[in-house]
């Protein structure tokens, strides 16, 4: 089985940074797209920002310039950097991984609040 473990939420003020981690386990052979998605109060889940193997990123136009995301291919782990936070951010953030094993399938992380407020 996979597992993917998030770490890094927490209570921020508006204008400050969090560091979101997300490590996966499991017996697989790869991983392909690593994502971070969000999901607010009343609100549908959205991507954040997503990676690629080769590192080609893309992200959701509200935290284009304040969020990076990166991943250690070696660790199996995908970072998410978020700087200039608003309250707008408040929300619980999920990783994702399509992961390569006997099949493919996208695993989820258990999610971590981020709550930015004054």
């Amino acid at each position: 089985q996979v597992q993917l473990v998030e770490s890094g939420g927490g209570l921020v003020q508006p204008g400050g940074s969090l560091r979101l981690s997300c490590a996966a386990s499991g017996r697989f052979f790869s991983i392909n797209t690593m994502a971070w998605h969000r999901q607010a109060p009343g609100k549908q889940r959205e991507l954040v920002a997503a990676i690629s193997p080769g590192g080609s990123t893309n992200y959701a136009d509200s935290v284009k310039g304040r969020f990076t995301i990166s991943r250690d291919n070696a660790k199996n782990t995908v970072y998410l950097q978020m700087n200039s936070l608003n309250v707008e951010d408040t929300a619980v953030y999920y990783c994702a991984a399509d992961v390569i094993y006997s099949n493919t399938k996208t695993f989820w992380g258990q999610g971590t609040q981020v709550t930015v407020s004054s």
